[in-house]
């Protein structure tokens, strides 16, 4: 059995990773960790949405301040997890059927937050494949750390103030008009304008932003048909404030403050969660990333059973909390 399964996306691992887990796990246990269900997918999809829907719900209900300072962090989360289901789409795990896997991974969980599947799946594969490298496209999500107390706090401030999420927007928006060539990183870079007229940007804009403007059009006309269209305000506002925070923290958590070398092991991290922190910032067992890295064709929910299995076997170790890789991250002196 190979530890990717065939209707995954392929991962080529480094060789010493791939060694090491062929030392780890029996074929019967990579074919059963390997093992995946449209039934999960689908349930993961549905829960993800039963929520953002109770969080409009709660303030539809009970309109005030202390309801939507919930909603705006619970609907961030959310938006968080989709992005994840979306990553577990351009691995081919979120859905054991490949067209169920790339509808409802585009349409359901990518375009609603900005995405774009297929683009993602091709950079993602490059991510995983450089990990920790000068090649890694999402090195700049991680590399500036470890930073000083003070510096983390300003970048998290910028986070809750708009700031980061308002340049995370119109660098999409730029994206999307081909100015920019397409990222999830921070590390953007100018495309060739040569030869193009005032007239394809804004047509190159609703072809590759119209996924997302249909999606989000959907989600305002159904709140607008509940008699609460103000609330799809929350869902933009969610996306420009807690949402970038969120993401910063789990890029902190996954990669940052590790040694740049090739072996998964040692380049990735898995992190424990709180029962709370798995509502904003580590939706869908995204901590256990170095059992994702290791074996990308696992499906989310097991990847518990395989950190499990590492653990007993002495491939892995107690990991730390999300508190306590932030404080590594806010370790570095200020200069003198």
């Amino acid at each position: 059995m190979s530890i990717d399964a065939p209707t995954s996306t392929p991962v080529e691992l480094p060789a010493v990773t791939r060694r090491r887990l062929r030392s780890l796990l029996s074929a019967e246990e990579i074919a059963e960790l390997t093992t995946r269900s449209d039934a999960r997918g689908l349930l993961a999809i549905a829960l993800s949405w039963g929520l953002i829907a109770a969080s409009f719900a709660m303030v539809a209900l009970w309109p005030g301040v202390l309801t939507v300072l919930l909603a705006l962090p619970l609907l961030a989360g959310r938006q968080l997890a989709l992005a994840i289901l979306q990553h577990e789409a351009a691995h081919g795990t979120l859905f054991r059927t490949r067209r169920l896997n790339d509808f409802f991974g585009d349409w359901f969980c990518a375009r609603p937050v900005w995405q774009n599947l297929h683009k993602y799946r091709a950079h993602h594969l490059v991510h995983h494949t450089r990990t920790g490298s000068d090649e890694d496209p999402d090195i700049s999500l991680h590399a500036s750390y470890p930073t000083t107390p003070a510096s983390l706090r300003r970048k998290m401030l910028r986070d809750l103030s708009g700031y980061t999420g308002l340049k995370l927007m119109l660098g999409l928006a730029l994206m999307d008009t081909g100015v920019l060539k397409w990222t999830v990183a921070n590390d953007v870079q100018k495309m060739p304008q040569q030869g193009r007229r005032w007239w394809n940007y804004p047509a190159d804009f609703l072809r590759n932003a119209s996924g997302m403007l249909l999606t989000n059009a959907l989600l305002a006309g159904i709140l607008a048909a509940s008699g609460h269209a103000w609330l799809y305000l929350l869902w933009v506002l969610a996306y420009i404030t807690p949402f970038p925070l969120f993401v910063r923290i789990r890029s902190i958590a996954e990669h940052g403050m590790l040694p740049r070398v090739s072996d998964m092991f040692q380049n990735t991290r898995t992190t424990r969660a709180r029962a709370w922190q798995r509502l904003f910032f580590a939706p869908a067992h995204v901590n256990y990333h170095q059992e994702h890295h290791a074996m990308a064709s696992v499906p989310f929910y097991r990847l518990p059973k395989l950190h499990a299995l590492l653990r007993q076997r002495g491939a892995a170790s107690e990991p730390p909390r999300y508190g306590e890789v932030l404080k590594l991250a806010a370790g570095a002196q200020a200069p003198t």
